[in-house]
């Protein structure tokens, strides 16, 4: 039988036309991460990108039991490229991610960007800690809002 595992074309589905130019938000697990364009029809509708994790990255990320010096993989390369490239586009990016230290995605993001695609990592604006999971889309872009009018003061624009 074939390999059924999906590849890069098919296991997201973004429109870099919607992030291109856009302040946006990415709430990034180890299985799928969302964007939220402002603006448009973001809240309703956000892009995603999916980690089939055919070697099991995220499986070793959150196996503690047997990692008794506290070391954690380091993710999917594959998936953090992607992300990387699904967000080169845009503006200016808020990150949301579950959790603390190197079993959160959106630091282990950050630290693959700040490594790989320092131009991307420049526009992150802000890595909030929050249960991704359990936000509306219109929970997402109102906090998003809120960090982005922080941005403009700090920046004076």
């Amino acid at each position: 039988m074939a390999d059924q595992t999906p590849d890069s074309t098919t296991r997201h589905t973004f429109n870099l036309e919607a992030i291109r130019g856009a302040n946006v938000v990415a709430a990034i697990d180890f299985h799928r991460t969302l964007i939220y364009p402002l603006g448009g029809a973001g809240a309703e509708s956000p892009e995603r990108i999916e980690d089939v994790d055919a070697q099991g990255h995220a499986h070793e990320i959150a196996h503690k039991a047997g990692n008794p010096g506290g070391t954690y993989e380091a993710g999917n390369p594959d998936y953090w490229q992607e992300i990387s490239e699904a967000l080169s586009p845009a503006r200016a990016i808020l990150l949301l991610g579950h959790g603390n230290g190197k079993a959160n995605a959106s630091h282990q993001w950050v630290a693959y960007a700040e490594q790989h695609r320092k131009d991307v990592a420049a526009k992150v604006i802000a890595d909030v800690r929050a249960d991704i999971d359990d936000l509306s889309g219109h929970q997402v872009v109102q906090l998003a809002h809120h960090y982005f009018a922080i941005q403009r003061v700090w920046s004076g624009g």
